[in-house]
């Protein structure tokens, strides 16, 4: 068995958690969350049982509450309205997301058009688009054809920071060819944790016969490591919530099993993996390490402080 590294936690789910558990241990239950606060099912399980309420919107928080973003990021708008509403806000935003909205307000302050190269859905893509609603266009990195200008000529891009970073360059060169005079962000948009993962899973995909992520099914990053594996060689890729997901009819004929897991994923539930296919007979496991990771990011000003947040 070859185990990726690195894998699991990154900096900002990392950050994010324990902003919500500080949270808790300061002002004490009911905390609300808006959205997950990062995308994993076992996370947010624990965390509502420790007296977490995540919600799908603001409304559903009473007034006067504590309310943390998610690590994804939120728009203006939503702050706008936590404000108006007087709930007191922690925002547990993942820094690297909150530079990719910094970057979008500056350029529409400039007068770019700006194609956003992500999911409509996903939470994160939705909050950047809030920056500046006028000026920015989503286009899946799939379908990057689709995008449109209007006409003013000064048109850059921005990315989702979970997305593949060979994907993501694929859209970019399209629409370089359709927008020659396309502006490139003033960094790579795309998360380190997200590349490292990446570029570990294609490490040991051309290994394996069979390679399983660690992720839930709403993670973007975790669902793009299953098309790196099979990008990547693998002829087999699967993502599970955890080892009971897993299906022994996958074994069949395999004879190294790749592991990896999504950046919001607890090592906890890589063990409980490890320890299902150990009792199937894939006990050696061999560490294939890309890198080693040591970014930090402190935690929100909030709970650096003795004040309570308002």
């Amino acid at each position: 068995m070859l185990l990726a590294a690195p894998r699991g936690y990154c900096a900002g789910v990392e950050r994010a958690i324990i902003t919500v558990e500080e949270a808790l241990k300061r002002f004490g239950p009911p905390v609300y969350v808006r959205k997950q606060i990062v995308h994993n099912t076992f996370v947010v399980d624990d965390l509502t049982r420790r007296g977490a309420v995540f919600v799908e919107e603001l409304d559903e928080v009473p007034d006067g509450s504590l309310v943390v973003f998610s690590a994804h990021g939120v728009s203006p708008a939503v702050k706008e309205e936590a404000g108006l509403r007087g709930l007191r806000t922690i925002d547990a935003t993942c820094p690297l997301v909150t530079k990719v909205h910094k970057e979008a307000a500056r350029m529409a302050e400039a007068g770019y058009e700006i194609v956003l190269i992500g999911h409509a859905e996903h939470e994160e893509v939705e909050g950047t688009l809030g920056e500046a609603p006028d000026r920015i266009q989503v286009v899946d990195p799939a379908r990057p054809q689709e995008a449109t200008t209007g006409g003013s000529g000064r048109v850059t891009w921005l990315s989702q920071t979970t997305l593949a970073v060979d994907e993501t360059m694929r859209a970019v060169a399209d629409l370089r060819e359709r927008f020659p005079g396309l502006v490139d962000p003033p960094s790579d948009d795309i998360c380190y944790a997200s590349q490292n993962r990446q570029e570990a899973v294609t490490r040991i995909a051309p290994r394996c016969e069979l390679v399983i992520v660690v992720g839930s099914a709403n993670s973007s990053n975790s669902q793009r490591l299953v098309e790196v594996a099979l990008n990547a060689g693998a002829d087999a890729a699967y993502l599970v919530d955890r080892a009971a997901d897993a299906d022994e009819g996958w074994l069949s004929g395999v004879e190294t099993v790749g592991v990896s897991s999504g950046a919001s994923v607890p090592e906890g539930l890589v063990g409980e993996l490890l320890d299902w296919l150990a009792a199937r007979g894939y006990a050696d496991v061999e560490s294939v390490t890309l890198t080693e990771e040591t970014l930090t990011f402190s935690l929100p000003p909030e709970l650096r402080s003795s004040r309570d947040p308002r």
